[in-house]
């Protein structure tokens, strides 16, 4: 495929994907120890001992703490890790969002390994700061090592409610693992809606990524459906190799979640991106 047809096919697939990051760069990582906006009286520390009891910052900067509060896995009862014994951590990711017309605030706190799994351990928070601070909900929502909000951080699925998207990975020199989970925030908990797996590889000959765009999109339900593209582009890197390099192309799988009243899930239409979590599989 032609370099400059492949630029217009990345360039119309990625567009509503810029779009989105232009307006919504949301996330922060104040100090701990800074005062919430509007709430002189409380600090972001305040918030990270409802869920690490006894954080405390060293001559460094650093805070330590113990174990967080028992929390649920965002996929279920029976799923990750236990948390580590001692808990450490220099800063949180900070998102406002909507919630059934309200105003929360979402902290992300990684807290690095678990002593048995390898996704290790991170908490997303959610609190309630409009009068009394109080923690409504705590999720554990590592699933691989490092865990961040993954931009833009939230979407908005109508005026009184946002989506909160994470993303977990780690890489080694040539490969980066990423499952992005899409959680939703229902009656002050947070609900998972589903997990995008994407594989990344940087070979010799040629290098092949997988970027993740967002879309909502009004459909006259409670909650905007939510357009999920996947643009999977292989691109040569001019480099003589001894194996023959595939070509270059690029396409898009896309996904579209729509809220469903009778089950109050979101419900996907269609399986293609858990065909391509099968194929990025074969290829680890």
């Amino acid at each position: 495929m032609p370099t400059n047809l492949l630029r217009s096919i990345l360039a119309l697939v990625l567009l509503p994907w810029l779009w989105t990051a232009a307006g919504a760069q949301a996330v922060s990582f104040p100090e701990f120890g800074s005062a919430i906006p509007g709430h002189m009286d409380v600090t972001y520390l305040d918030l990270a001992r409802m869920v690490i009891p006894g954080l405390a910052g060293d001559s460094n900067g650093f805070y330590r703490g113990g174990l967080p509060i028992e929390m649920r896995h965002i996929e279920g009862p029976d799923d990750g890790g236990s948390p580590p014994e001692t808990s450490g951590l220099s800063n949180a990711g900070v998102l406002a969002i909507k919630a059934g017309g309200k105003d929360r605030l979402a902290m992300l706190y990684d807290l690095g390994d678990s002593p048995d799994s390898a996704e290790g351990y991170a908490v997303l928070a959610l609190y309630d700061i409009t009068d009394k601070r109080k923690l409504l909900d705590a999720v554990n929502v590592a699933l691989d090592r490092g865990t961040y909000f993954r931009e833009p951080g939230k979407l908005s699925v109508g005026p009184n409610d946002d989506i909160v998207i994470t993303m977990s990975a780690h890489f080694n020199s040539s490969q980066n693992y990423a499952i992005t989970p899409l959680i939703m925030v229902r009656d002050d908990k947070f609900q998972l809606i589903d997990m995008i797996f994407t594989f990344d590889e940087n070979l010799c000959a040629y290098s092949r990524k997988q970027d993740v765009a967002f879309q909502t999109i009004a459909d006259g339900q409670p909650y905007a459906a939510v357009k999920v593209i996947v643009t999977d582009a292989t691109v040569l890197n001019g480099e003589s190799c001894d194996d023959q390099p595939p070509k270059p192309e690029a396409h898009a799988i896309s996904v579209t979640y729509h809220w469903d009243k009778k089950t109050l899930h979101y419900v996907k239409d269609s399986d293609a991106l858990d065909k391509l979590a099968g194929e990025n599989a074969k290829r680890f």
